[in-house]
């Protein structure tokens, strides 16, 4: 539809567009052409694996014809309503995102247009009903950009926008067994006490932070992580797919959970569980059109009853994109993909084991369902990473350059691997991207043969 020469279209790109979450004068953008399932191409041709969903995001695979037609249809009928109009789709959603949320308790729902205001306006409603104002969240995290969200990040990404972040917000540590703060020097600990301990260090600090003051503990304000199909724990943390024990996930989640919000990690249904929505993501919005959710119990929605909700979008419920949304729930139904979610996590973790075993370079391999992750360290004993704490360096830049090369797109982050494909992936499929990545760690073995 809007064909340019490669040349042009890279030439054009660097010099209008301005890239998020890049050093403009070093991007080098993919030029992409098209997409369909679990594969894209590039203008000039070349196929591409995608074991990332691009942003952890296209759920059902790409191009599904069910959506698109969804949404020419809506686009057809009304593609635009003001906010405060009722539309047929937004009380389909509506409903939907009702039936599919945790229990079926959350059945007052605002949409929004993606994951940061979700949060956002999460935060308005539970500092509205509670009337206080502080909020607790991980120090592994990632909540958004926009400068609410951005201050419940954890991570260093809100460093570089500090001061002047939206105040309140404490962050505490995670249950990370793998770098534990705690237990360094004492790795071989019990989970129940490894547990304990970072349970101990989230209560023991709260009356410094001033007890009643509390207004929610970001976890549940902005997801609930479930249990993968194998009970063995819950994943936190956008980047890092950190398998929280059940111990601790039983302890912190004792408060009543009622307002929940929806990001972009764990996709929906990637765990094996839920219909889409109960694994904190876009699952349920599938990205071919922007959406995001606030989903919450009766009583919150009506402590704003009489009381004016000071918040709004200009394009909240927008018909195109809730079409997409009800028509991805109905794929994610039809085609049985959390189910198949399930049935490919055993095949996910065996994989990604066999790979630890053969490259020195991998220090440890996580997976719950169809989201994994390889460390990569300079040394086994010592747990050195492949980069630096917000760093990076030539052995993963060539591994990744060695995965494009091979046609495999993935996501690296500092020392990381994340292996988040759509979910209709196959076991061939995944055999094909685990012999690329076979090959390409042979990049940051090197790093480890060098010691």
């Amino acid at each position: 539809m809007f064909d340019l020469p490669d040349d042009e279209l890279l030439s054009l790109s660097k010099e209008h567009v301005f890239w998020t979450w890049s050093a403009q004068a070093r991007v080098s953008p993919l030029p992409v052409k098209t997409a369909k399932g679990v594969y894209f191409w590039d203008t000039a041709g070349k196929r591409y694996l995608d074991f990332n969903s691009m942003t952890m995001c296209v759920n059902i695979g790409h191009g599904d014809e069910r959506v698109v037609d969804a949404m020419v249809a809506q686009a057809r009928e009304l593609p635009y309503a003001a906010p405060g109009m009722a539309t047929n789709v937004r009380a389909i959603a509506s409903q939907l995102v009702a039936e599919v949320s945790p229990g079926g308790q959350l059945t007052k729902v605002l949409f929004t247009l993606g994951g940061a205001d979700a949060n956002e306006n999460a935060i308005k409603l539970a500092r509205g009903y509670t009337g206080r104002f502080k909020i607790l969240t991980r120090y592994r995290s990632y909540h958004g950009a926009s400068a609410g969200a951005m201050a419940l990040t954890g991570d260093p990404r809100r460093v570089a926008w500090e001061p002047g972040l939206m105040p309140g917000v404490v962050h505490f540590l995670d249950p990370y067994r793998y770098r534990s703060t705690f237990h360094r020097t004492n790795p071989a600990i019990s989970e129940a006490d490894f547990c304990q301990d970072y349970l101990n260090h989230l209560e023991g600090d709260h009356p410094l932070r001033g007890p009643g003051n509390h207004c929610s503990h970001s976890d549940r304000i902005r997801h609930r992580y479930e249990r993968d199909h194998r009970s063995s724990g819950w994943v936190s943390s956008r980047r890092a797919c950190i398998m929280r024990p059940v111990w601790y996930r039983d302890d912190c989640g004792r408060s009543d959970e009622r307002i929940w919000t929806h990001r972009q990690m764990v996709r929906g249904g990637s765990l094996g569980r839920g219909t889409g929505y109960h694994d904190d993501g876009k699952g349920a919005y599938l990205a071919y059109a922007p959406l995001g959710a606030v989903a919450m119990k009766p009583e919150i929605a009506a402590a704003f009853n009489e009381r004016t909700f000071e918040s709004g979008l200009t394009y909240t419920a927008h018909p195109v994109s809730l079409a997409a949304a009800v028509a991805n729930i109905n794929v994610m139904r039809e085609d049985k993909l959390v189910e198949h979610a399930a049935a490919m996590g055993p095949v996910l973790n065996r994989m990604l084991k066999d790979l630890g075993e053969a490259h020195p370079s991998v220090g440890e391999v996580r997976s719950i369902g169809l989201f994994g992750i390889i460390e990569l360290v300079r040394d086994r004993q010592t747990r050195e990473p492949m980069t630096p704490w917000n760093g990076s360096s030539p052995e993963m830049s060539r591994l990744r350059k060695t995965c494009l090369e091979h046609g495999l797109y993935v996501y690296t982050h500092w020392h990381t691997v994340l292996i988040i494909p759509p979910l209709p992936i196959t076991e061939a499929q995944l055999q094909e991207g685990f012999a690329v990545l076979d090959e390409a760690l042979g990049e940051t073995d090197k790093a480890v043969n060098k010691l």
